[in-house]
Order: C-alpha cells, then sequence, then structure tokens
C-alpha cells in the first residue's frame, strides 16, 4: 500500500511577527496624530511633515519585511533602524529647544520600539541589546543631555527588547525540541507497525520452520537451526531502540515535522465496518465465535486493527496453550464501546513471562495486541493463571480511529 508523508508546520514566532506588523501601523498613525496635535509648537513643520512622508510610506511598503523570519533580512533590519535614528535626530530640527528640554516626544515616538522589537524578533536578545543601545544613544543626543526621564525611557526599552529577545530564543529552541520529540514519535509508532507485521508473518514462519525442522531432524534440523538463529537476529533488531529521528528544520514559518503515514483502507471512515465479519474466518473446530446478531460496527481501520489483535492473542493460543487447547472469542457491543474476549484452557502464562518475554524480543502481547489497542484508543488486558488457561479482553471505543 502506497504511504504518503505529512508535514505538520509550528511556529511559535509567527504570532509576533504579525503583532510586530499591526504595532508598526498603529504607532506610525499614532506619531502623525502627536504631530499633527501639535502642529503649531514645531519650529520648522516642514522637517516634520518630510520625515512623516517618509515614514509613511516606508512602513506600509516594508510591511512584508516583517511577515517572517526569512523576510526580515539584516539590510533590512540596518535600513528600518536608519529611518528610526534619523527621526530621533531630526527632532531638535524640527521642535523648539524648550519642547525637547520638557521632555516632549521625539518624531518617530514609540515607532521606534517596533524597530528594536524587530531586532529582537530576528535575531535575540544580543541584537537586540544592539539596536536599544543605538536608539539610546541616539535619545541622549538629540536632548544634548541625560535627564532622568531620557534614562527611564532609554532603560525602559532597552530591558523590554532584550527580554522579548530572550523569550524568542528560549521559544524556539523550544519550537525544535518538541519537533524533534513529534518525530520521534511518528517514527517510533511507525517502527511497532512495521514490528507488528514482521511479528505476525516473517517471525511466526521462521518460528515455524524452526520446530518443524527440529522435528524432522536430519538436513531439515540443520535448516531449523539456521531459521532459529534468523529469528533472534530479526527479534533483536526488532525490539531495538528508538529510531533515530529526521533534524527537524528551522524553516520560515517555523519547525518542520515530517512522519510517514499509511493511508486508511479503501472503505472510507465514513463507512463503518462490520467486526463481524472480520472475526468469522477465525472460528474452526477449535475456536468457538460468539457474537451478537446485529452488525457490530467500527471504523475500518479499528476494526481492522482489533481483528489483527484478535488473531495475534490466537496465534499464542495455537503456539503456547498446547496441542488440545480450545479457544473461545466473545464479541460484546456495548453503547460506547465493542469488548472482545479471547479466552483459551491451555497451560496459562507463569508469572512473570510476558516481561521476560518482551525482554529476550518476543513482542507478541507489547506490539501485535497492545500496540494494536493502543493505536486505535483503546486497551487490552491479559488474565493469566498457571494451569488455568488465558483470557486477553480487547476494549476499543465507539469512535475509535486510528492514532
Amino acid at each position: 500500500m502506497a504511504k504518503r508523508e505529512r508535514v505538520m508546520r509550528m511556529s511559535v514566532e509567527q504570532p509576533l511577527w504579525r503583532a510586530l506588523s499591526a504595532y508598526r501601523v498603529l504607532t506610525m498613525c499614532y506619531a502623525i496624530g502627536l504631530f499633527v496635535s501639535a502642529y503649531d509648537e514645531f519650529v520648522r513643520p516642514e522637517v516634520a511633515i518630510a520625515f512623516f512622508s517618509v515614514l509613511f510610506v516606508w512602513t506600509l511598503v516594508t510591511l512584508p519585511k516583517v511577515a517572517n523570519e526569512a523576510s526580515c533580512t539584516k539590510r533590512f533590519l540596518a535600513a528600518d533602524l536608519t529611518v528610526a535614528l534619523t527621526g530621533i535626530l531630526l527632532t531638535p530640527v524640527a521642535h523648539s529647544h524648550d519642547r525637547i528640554v520638557a521632555g516632549g516626544p521625539t518624531l518617530p515616538s514609540i515607532w521606534t520600539a517596533g524597530s528594536v522589537l524587530a531586532f529582537a524578533v530576528k535575531g535575540g536578545w544580543r541584537w537586540a541589546a544592539f539596536a536599544s543601545t543605538l536608539v539610546g544613544i541616539a535619545n541622549v543626543v538629540q536632548r544634548g543631555t541625560l535627564s532622568q526621564d531620557t534614562l527611564h525611557n532609554v532603560l525602559l526599552v532597552w530591558v523590554a527588547s532584550i527580554a522579548i529577545g530572550y523569550v524568542v530564543e528560549v521559544a524556539r529552541a523550544s519550537e525544535r525540541t518538541l519537533a524533534r520529540a513529534l518525530e520521534i514519535e511518528a517514527a517510533t509508532r511507525e517502527r511497532e507497525r512495521l514490528a507488528r507485521d514482521i511479528h505476525d508473518s516473517v517471525l511466526q514462519v521462521l518460528a515455524m520452520v524452526q520446530r518443524r525442522g527440529s522435528a524432522l531432524g536430519g538436513g531439515a534440523a540443520e535448516l531449523g537451526r539456521m531459521a532459529g538463529e534468523q529469528e533472534v537476529a530479526l527479534r533483536t533488531l526488532v525490539s531495538g531502540g528508538l529510531p533515530a529521528s529526521r533534524v527537524s528544520e528551522d524553516a520560515t514559518q517555523g519547525a518542520l515535522v515530517r512522519a510517514v503515514d499509511e493511508p486508511d483502507d479503501e472503505a472510507g471512515e465514513d463507512d463503518p465496518s462490520d467486526l463481524r465479519a472480520l472475526l468469522t474466518p477465525y472460528a474452526t473446530a477449535k475456536i468457538t465465535f460468539s457474537e451478537p446478531g446485529a452488525p457490530v460496527l467500527l471504523a475500518p481501520s479499528a476494526a481492522k486493527e482489533l481483528a489483527a489483535a484478535v488473531g495475534a492473542a490466537l496465534d499464542n493460543v495455537h503456539r503456547h496453550a498446547g496441542e488440545n487447547a480450545r479457544a473461545w472469542i466473545l464479541v460484546e457491543d456495548e453503547p460506547d464501546a465493542v469488548i472482545v474476549t479471547v479466552r483459551d484452557d491451555g497451560h496459562g502464562i507463569p508469572e512473570g513471562r510476558l516481561a521476560q518475554a518482551e525482554g529476550e524480543g518476543r513482542m507478541g502481547v507489547t506490539l501485535s495486541i497492545r500496540g494494536r489497542l493502543r493505536d486505535i484508543g483503546g486497551t487490552a488486558e491479559v488474565i493469566s493463571i498457571a494451569g488455568q488457561g488465558t483470557e486477553v479482553e480487547l476494549r476499543v471505543p465507539k469512535k475509535a480511529t486510528r492514532g
């Protein structure tokens, strides 16, 4: 069955770019509004008009530049900061000296903070410290002295921009860590799925060849020994550690998480499957199948995985319960869940045997049964007492889908 690659894009900083774009437009309007309201106080209003004309055009034209991290280049940041610094240094030319001494705003006013914040979001706290320091120096130069108000404003911008830059750096690191964790989880689920398929086919065939070869003896015994060696090697490979994850990418819109998905069955999720039809083939002379009179409907993927888990439980009965063991399959259709119980009258499982089998790489219960049920939001409980048989209870919620 063909597979598809699912790409999830995640970005914790993209909202900051959108907020910065809105901030630049609003503060540009605010700065122009301040100029209009205090027009009569300007000694050279033509200078202010020229600057605000440039600021208006620059702010609107460069909105795409603050749309994301890739568009916000170093060249743009340098030009943007130059506009802000120019506006600050032109303030004494346009304003009266008395207004400046009285603590009047600079021409760009709080628009300057947007330029500094662009440095913070783009490059972190170090870039923010650089930009805010230049802005602070320009403010001191245009006022001609380091007054208490000037120092307060400079420190406020400096501390705020550095704090935001630091938060952005932490957010990016967390984003990459989360993206890597999601990829590891997706890769692990894919590995478990492959391990289940291998267990249900290749490993069981190798185990059967080993048993039959040992029973026949002669040349077949050597073939059985080789099959046993390959079974052990394959089990070791399947039960190995976590797979290596692809390195997440820090792209223009955030980190990219790639995972390989297997498409759903040809039947759509809107067309439920009758679980009874999937379980009926398991009924034999030694396996009794008890079913409700009405269809037991589940999503196709959930029904398929549940039926495969039942098959894995029956395989364990055939292999471990003894040649004369009988098994019973009971299907219960409850309002919110479907319960399938597989019970046998075999030897039972000695205490601690399941944990030992998992350590040896025998993942039948762990992967083929519990793993399948976990992937569709269900649970699997194994109850066994040595000498009294084994009961496997599989519970799947009605709205179960592939995880």
